[in-house]
């Protein structure tokens, strides 16, 4: 509604506030929502086929302090939060539908299935290209040899992620992320939240996590070429890969963020076309049983803002 001429418009008189976005992740027969204040984990049942929810309020200082909201030091809180929230969701989400079977499964048997999973991850991701590199680049401190070290980075990890799709429990996965991302499309779409509308939105969402995991190879190519020139010994070499982490996140972070606050920009539409892409590696299209769990952590997630608002 346009106001009174003899009223100053607030966006005259104080900064525009920045929307808030929500983001999200696919857990096992369900997905996790977060919002700015609280998040709310959805699961389907598979033995009852009852949609189950947990909703808590994110108190821990990464999401509350402004320091963790500063440029470059947000990428690194991103990190955090994936090791934090996003197991804690995963755990939850594994516990319910195992014990919908009678099966316990333990916090020291996930945390040991986590750690195992971390080290392979390192070993295939950051070990094994700087490998590979080595074999075909005798020279180990030039730019080419960082450059064939990030192809084989990608490749592998768009190899790894096309066979595991090829498993049915990670094609159900696969497909709770593409109902996350649908019914995320719908919301700042400005479509009602509901089975219908959700089901026409794009899979695709330029702030997705597989997106980012591109952005970030991409910018690893840059830093370790920087690091490139100190003509580092193997040893310095695999620890630059680690170290570099927070600087790479950083700035991968700053760089998706800002392409999907800048996706109309002719120029940006198109540096986010890979970013694009690599999501079909990670999304299937979900059934509309999916998209009423996504829908439904989604509600519970925004509920819970709200509640604090009245109050």
């Amino acid at each position: 509604m346009p106001l009174p001429e003899d009223i100053p418009s607030a966006e005259l008189v104080t900064p525009k506030k920045e929307p808030f976005f929500y983001g999200g992740q696919a857990v096992i027969e369900g997905v996790m929502m977060r919002g700015k204040r609280y998040y709310a984990v959805a699961v389907r049942v598979t033995t009852t086929k009852e949609i189950v929810i947990d909703r808590g309020e994110l108190k821990a200082s990464i999401y509350t302090s402004p320091f963790w909201k500063l440029p470059f030091v947000r990428g690194i809180a991103l990190i955090g939060e994936q090791m934090h929230l996003g197991m804690r969701s995963l755990m939850w989400s594994a516990n319910m539908n195992a014990g919908s079977r009678d099966i316990q499964i333990s916090k020291r048997e996930i945390t040991g299935s986590v750690a195992v999973a971390l080290v392979f991850a390192l070993a295939l991701f950051i070990g094994l290209p700087l490998l590979l590199a080595g074999v075909a680049v005798h020279k180990s401190g030039g730019f080419f040899f960082v450059l064939v070290e990030g192809v084989i980075r990608v490749g592998l990890v768009l190899g790894y992620l096309s066979l595991i799709a090829l498993l049915p429990d990670v094609r159900r996965v696969f497909q709770y992320h593409g109902a996350e991302h649908k019914t995320i499309n719908a919301f700042e779409a400005g479509w009602p939240v509901e089975v219908s509308s959700v089901r026409r939105a794009s899979l695709l969402h330029p702030r997705c996590g597989t997106g980012f995991l591109l952005v970030v190879m991409v910018v690893s190519i840059v830093v370790f070429s920087v690091v490139a020139l100190a003509q580092p010994n193997w040893f310095w070499l695999i620890a630059s890969r680690v170290l570099a982490i927070p600087v790479i996140a950083g700035l991968g972070f700053e760089s998706i963020r800002y392409m999907a606050r800048h996706r109309e920009n002719p120029i940006v539409s198109v540096l986010l076309l890979p970013v694009l892409g690599t999501q079909k590696f990670t999304t299937r299209e979900p059934s509309d049983d999916m998209l009423e769990v996504a829908i439904a952590a989604f509600n519970s997630a925004r509920e819970g803002e709200e509640q604090e608002a009245a109050a």
